[in-house]
């Protein structure tokens, strides 16, 4: 979709670890926006998404030395209080829109009648002709 509407169409990305169904799930939302400080966010994520089986601390620093990370820079992200706010303030945000599964998809706000990548598009195109109206 992205692609396919690249002036239109915007991905943003929002952590809600489920650390009751993963005991990691915490450590590697961290990981992940420590990684992106270091601009290696999408890499780190979907590797972390590879391995979710074998996830532990171990298997994320493995990860971030894999991806050539600077790892003083990593290691101390993972304790930076402003990442720990950025998870906090999302895990919020989905708790208030009643998510209790991930991953999930909402365009302007709004859940796609059908889980497709149809279903995306077709709701994407209904607010893309919503927005030229305005």
């Amino acid at each position: 979709m992205l692609d396919k509407y690249p002036k239109k169409v915007r991905l943003v990305f929002k952590n809600f670890p489920l650390s009751s169904i993963h005991p990691f799930a915490y450590a590697a939302a961290t990981a992940a926006l420590a990684a992106d400080a270091q601009g290696k966010f999408w890499e780190f994520h979907n590797t972390l998404f590879a391995k979710q089986s074998a996830l532990n601390n171990a298997t994320i620093q493995q990860i971030a030395k894999e991806l050539k990370l600077d790892m003083d820079k990593f290691n101390s992200a993972m304790k930076d209080p402003s990442i720990q706010r950025v998870i906090a303030r999302d895990i919020e945000e989905g708790e208030e829109a009643g998510i209790e599964s991930i991953p999930i998809i909402f365009i302007n706000g709004k859940l796609p009648t059908q889980g497709s990548l149809q279903g995306i598009e077709d709701l994407i195109e209904a607010e893309l002709k919503k927005e030229k109206k305005k």
